[in-house]
């Protein structure tokens, strides 16, 4: 049988991360057996990756096509090494964050051409895609200032309300161009609010 992989996508503090227990509960209900992810991360070469990426540092400030190819290794290694063969065994996986972030982060809002981003895609993982991605969308403002309760941000989420303007409103733009992949979650909501908006988009898939 072949596995399930579902994406979780959406800019800082939409809440993704507050969700994955409910929807591995929802999979494991239903005798399936789910492996939870995060990207960048999710191995330990991986999670080095990650700590890159998310370091502040004055020194020796990372410019954004580094950025991007520190992304795509993290993926191309995760997806070769753990996402492909817990599919092929059957697992679900539900992933935080994945390539949608890298169209809206470095494309939208660092301004990287959507082609340049696309030839390292197909180098890092061809044309390997997600069965389902569940977008948190939150008003900026909003997500920032739930951001800002988990303590310091880290390089990322520092990088402003203009920024993070433009990231919004490419994950809407794709989402728009790709409805059945792509399903819109309201992020503004309560958080038992949001896994029941959740249940009514897993349901009609998978019930």
């Amino acid at each position: 049988m072949k596995g399930i992989f579902i994406t979780l996508e959406g800019g800082e503090g939409a809440g993704k991360t507050t969700q994955i227990p409910f929807i591995k509960a929802y999979f494991e209900n239903k005798g399936l057996e789910v492996l939870t992810l995060r990207e960048p991360g999710g191995t330990p070469c991986c999670e080095q990756i990650r700590a890159v990426l998310k370091e502040k540092r004055d020194d020796d400030v990372l410019c954004d096509e580094a950025e991007l190819l520190l992304m795509y290794a993290s993926r191309a290694q995760l997806t070769k090494t753990v996402i492909k063969p817990a599919l092929a065994k059957g697992k679900v996986i539900v992933c935080d964050r994945y390539d949608l972030s890298t169209l809206a982060y470095q494309g939208a809002g660092r301004g990287i051409k959507e082609s340049t981003i696309k030839s390292v895609r197909q180098a890092a993982i061809g044309d390997f895609a997600p069965d389902l991605t569940l977008l948190f969308d939150v008003d900026v403002k909003l997500g920032m200032a739930r951001a800002g309760k988990r303590g310091v941000m880290d390089r990322i989420e520092s990088s402003g309300n203009a920024f993070f303007e433009r990231v919004r409103a490419g994950f809407l733009r794709y989402a728009k161009e790709d409805p059945e992949h792509i399903k819109v979650i309201d992020a503004s909501l309560s958080p038992d609010e949001i896994s029941a908006k959740i249940k009514c988009v897993l349901d009609g898939i998978y019930e």
